[in-house]
């Protein structure tokens, strides 16, 4: 969706580079300075300006994001006076005529009733005022009108009709960008709230009853392990930043797994092959831990045999433009049907603790050639494999977390 629009926005920036052209090039006469025909010129300096007004609308409408980028919309439309407002009131006004406000509010009703565009004579009373008349151009998302962009000038022109309705289309697929990356990060904290949910409640009954029956028998060792559950806890119940590193994500894991390890002994073997140079690779809050959990429970935990042991492998390597992380274990494995079922949540999963809700949110943070690729089979254990890109827009740590 966000390429459809990008490509929208590419391809109606020329057209109206060529249309600003036309009605500003015998009224503002400019040297070239060798940089091409007088339309190249134009088209380049139209997509520059639009370049500077792009970032402070991906911020969606507001009245500080309408004053960051209105200058800029306005030198695009080379006009008096722009104004954008929402449906209620008038956010920024930029150059003459501000006195209009209160008329162009008035007079706004029915485009944004409407979603269409309108152009009507202003009636002013002041003889050296410059704005005589206004072109209405409905800003919308998902069929739905925000506001409008109005462009004011001296007199009636078809020319700015078309320009400022142009305009006014670009501002609107920059503010249906921006609803597209609230609405991406409104998802991304739904899904970590429901794997937080699934925090499974017997690792936790299970790791204080370990906890407790170290208390007499041996306190130093309970003290510890009390530590470790609550930098665990800590950490998955944090507040702050959809994202992380991969060097917290790996202390988080190696708290679960000091926990897993006390309750089951030598019949978990966990290896780790850490490449120093991926730690401050960062990467969504909580996408490996429950995978980790995920093979403890198949490989341990669904082991026929109660004595049998468990062998996982955690591998984290440089890989270009990528960090490589796997999680393998030789445990049960899975059906590959019902795992592309669990997957595609057409079931509920039975152990199959966040790997629907992991695959989902990596989709939706780098696209879907980044979902989980796992390796399975009945008896056969199971391997996952994430990539990670080293960088990516919009994906910041938060910062460490430490104990306090």
């Amino acid at each position: 969706m966000s390429g459809f629009l990008a490509g929208l926005c590419v391809a109606v920036l020329p057209v109206l580079a060529v249309g600003i052209w036309l009605g500003r090039r015998t009224a503002r006469p400019k040297s070239l300075g060798g940089l091409g025909t007088p339309v190249e010129h134009a088209t380049f300096e139209t997509l520059h300006t639009a370049s500077l007004a792009a970032p402070p609308l991906r911020s969606g409408l507001t009245e500080e994001t309408a004053r960051k980028s209105a200058r800029k919309l306005r030198s695009l439309l080379g006009t008096d006076a722009l104004c954008l407002t929402d449906r209620k009131e008038v956010l920024v006004w930029d150059g003459d005529g501000a006195h209009h406000r209160t008329e162009i509010m008035e007079r706004l009703a029915g485009a944004l009733e409407t979603g269409r565009g309108e152009a009507f004579r202003l009636t002013c009373d002041i003889l050296d005022c410059s704005v005589r008349w206004a072109v209405v151009a409905p800003l919308t998302v998902d069929d739905r009108v925000h506001g409008a962009l109005v462009a004011c000038a001296p007199r009636e022109s078809a020319v700015l009709v078309r320009a400022a309705g142009e305009v006014a289309r670009w501002v609107s697929v920059q503010l249906e960008l921006a609803d597209l990356d609230q609405s991406r990060t409104r998802l991304i904290e739904a899904e970590i709230k429901a794997l937080r949910a699934q925090i499974s409640p017997h690792f936790i009954f299970n790791s204080l009853a370990v906890i407790a029956s170290f208390v007499r028998t041996d306190p130093e060792r309970a003290r510890e392990l009390l530590l470790e559950f609550a930098d665990f806890t800590r950490y998955s119940f944090r507040r702050h930043g959809d994202f992380t590193t991969l060097a917290d994500e790996l202390h988080a894991i190696d708290h679960f797994l000091a926990l897993v390890r006390a309750r089951f002994g030598d019949r978990l073997s966990v290896t780790l092959q850490i490449a120093p140079e991926v730690l401050p690779v960062a990467l969504p809050f909580l996408c490996l831990q429950p995978l980790v959990e995920n093979a403890v429970k198949h490989g341990l935990e669904g082991k026929a045999v109660p004595s049998g042991k468990c062998r996982i492998q955690i591998t984290a390597q440089d890989a270009g433009a990528e960090a490589l992380v796997v999680i393998e274990d030789d445990g049960a494995g899975m059906d590959p049907d019902l795992l592309r079922r669990i997957l595609a949540r057409e079931v509920s999963p039975s152990g199959g603790i966040g790997l629907s809700n992991v695959d989902d949110r990596l989709r939706q943070v780098y696209g879907d050639d980044y979902g989980l690729v796992i390796e399975t089979a009945t008896g056969a254990g199971m391997k996952i494999t994430v990539r990670i890109p080293k960088y990516q827009p919009g994906v910041h740590s938060a910062g460490r977390l430490t104990r306090e």
